[in-house]
């Protein structure tokens, strides 16, 4: 609330110096008029009236008060001096002068006193000395009526347009907080769902793939690598029920160790061994030494093995082929394998599988996926991450 005050008192005082500039320039303008006042008079008021452009112009700049009294005095100070020192009755021009700086210039004051009950005491005082001091010093060249009646409008809407600003800004402040709060609920809903999201993908890429083939009676996996995987699962699990967040290095192995950046190289020949372990052989083509962060990593081989995953349990191969390329932007991993294949339009687009390991996981990370397959033609996926 304290950096609302400020906004709205900077917002305040930059009102009040446009307006009271506006209606400074044009007091000077009708004293400057051929036969408004004489030269002796001029010569002593065109200064007075730059140092209050001067001292309205700080009042824009700065929040203290004491630009507003300077500026107040020096304006008084005019008013009094340009009906004064004429030997003659002011001239109409001379009158409109005044009363623009009395009525406009001088009542631009108000807008930054309307903030506190001290300031509004002030204002009422300026108000009174003002009007009171230029229908005396005006009495004998217009009617004092038509002189109150234009100091009353120039502070009056002075003092509205004050009173309208330190309203509005705090019901702006209220709405803003309301917007903010509205926002963290929906980033703190987002955080929770892509949580679920990515603890529904370890599950699927992990102990869902060991229960199914513990459900087919491990056809075509050693034992070995069936107790290796699933203590391997069941370490996950057990970081999970403590509520810890696992990170995956590479894939098919999980931990809590977050690394900044790894080469590519030292993380394939992982899912090579897991899957060799599995009955898929896999065959390595094109480079294995790229940077990638971290996150893009992870994505990157979770979404791979889940592609090789895919090749193991539906394709009817014991072997495939993973490519690795790279450029300036991209590193992609075309995975194919010489299969039953099948119809594009027969995979269900609800499956966990490849929507969420492959295609989700991509996503996050500024990535994409692509599916190429025919019945009896074997599949092809190509995978892209940024580098």
């Amino acid at each position: 609330m304290d950096l609302i005050a400020k906004e709205r008192d900077r917002l305040l005082h930059r009102t009040a110096r446009v307006f009271g500039l506006s209606f400074t320039i044009v007091s000077v303008i009708c004293l400057s008029l051929p036969g408004s006042v004489d030269l002796t008079t001029l010569a002593i008021c065109v200064p007075l009236y730059l140092i209050l452009g001067a001292l309205q112009f700080m009042i824009g700049r700065s929040r203290s008060l004491g630009w507003v009294t300077g500026a107040f005095l020096t304006g008084f100070l005019i008013i009094i001096l340009a009906t004064a020192l004429p030997v003659t009755s002011p001239t109409p021009s001379a009158i409109s002068a005044v009363t623009q700086l009395a009525g406009g210039s001088l009542g631009a004051t108000a807008i930054v006193l309307t903030t506190d009950a001290a300031r509004r005491v002030a204002l009422v005082a300026g108000f009174v000395v003002v009007s009171l001091t230029t229908a005396l010093v005006t009495l004998t060249s217009q009617p004092i009526s038509r002189t109150l009646g234009l100091i009353v409008l120039g502070w009056t809407l002075a003092s509205l347009v004050g009173f309208w600003v330190s309203a509005g800004v705090p019901q702006v402040a209220r709405r803003i907080a309301s917007i903010g709060r509205a926002h963290r609920a929906e980033r703190q809903a987002s955080e929770t769902e892509a949580q679920r999201r990515q603890g529904a993908r370890l599950l699927h890429d992990t102990v869902l793939a060991t229960l199914t083939l513990l459900a087919h009676s491990g056809v075509g996996v050693a034992p070995a690598a069936m107790r290796q995987q699933s203590a391997d699962d069941a370490r996950l699990l057990r970081q999970l029920r403590l509520g810890a967040t696992p990170i995956p290095q590479s894939s098919g192995n999980y931990n809590l160790e977050k690394v900044e950046e790894t080469v590519l190289g030292t993380t394939l020949e992982s899912v090579k061994q897991r899957f060799g372990r599995m009955g898929l052989e896999v065959s390595w083509h094109g480079t294995g030494q790229v940077l990638l962060p971290s996150e893009v990593l992870d994505a990157f081989l979770l979404a791979l093995a889940e592609c090789l995953e895919n090749v193991r349990r539906h394709s009817g191969v014991t072997e495939a082929h993973v490519t690795i390329t790279d450029d300036e932007t991209t590193v992609r991993a075309m995975i194919t394998d010489a299969g039953v294949g099948f119809l594009l339009d027969d995979v269900d687009s609800a499956r966990l599988g490849f929507k969420e390991s492959v295609v989700g996981r991509l996503k996050e990370v500024g990535g994409r996926a692509r599916l190429f397959s025919s019945p009896g033609s074997g599949t092809t996926v190509v995978l892209e991450v940024p580098r």
